[in-house]
């Protein structure tokens, strides 16, 4: 399993990731950004450019306890679509 090695972010909410396998992945974020957690990500310039990796999970992961899977990032699982509202 490969792991996030290295993260910046290029632009809006868009990022580079480089994993300890050697891929390195540019990533618009914007899609993943939803929810209670992560939505805040997509609101708060500074807070979307505190990201950071985490040695330990092998993500990235933001001061507000945001994290995204590392196999959804590297390319390997789809991500979680976000909820079906307005029924």
């Amino acid at each position: 399993m490969s792991v996030v090695s290295s993260v910046e972010v290029v632009e809006g909410r868009t990022v580079r990731l480089r994993f300890t396998d050697g891929l390195t992945r540019v990533i618009d974020l914007a899609p993943f950004l939803w929810g209670p957690v992560l939505g805040r990500l997509a609101a708060d310039d500074a807070l979307f450019g505190a990201v950071a990796v985490d040695p330990v999970a092998g993500t990235i992961v933001w001061p507000n306890g945001a994290d995204l899977d590392p196999d959804v990032l590297h390319g390997d699982f789809a991500p979680a679509s976000p909820p079906v509202t307005g029924r």
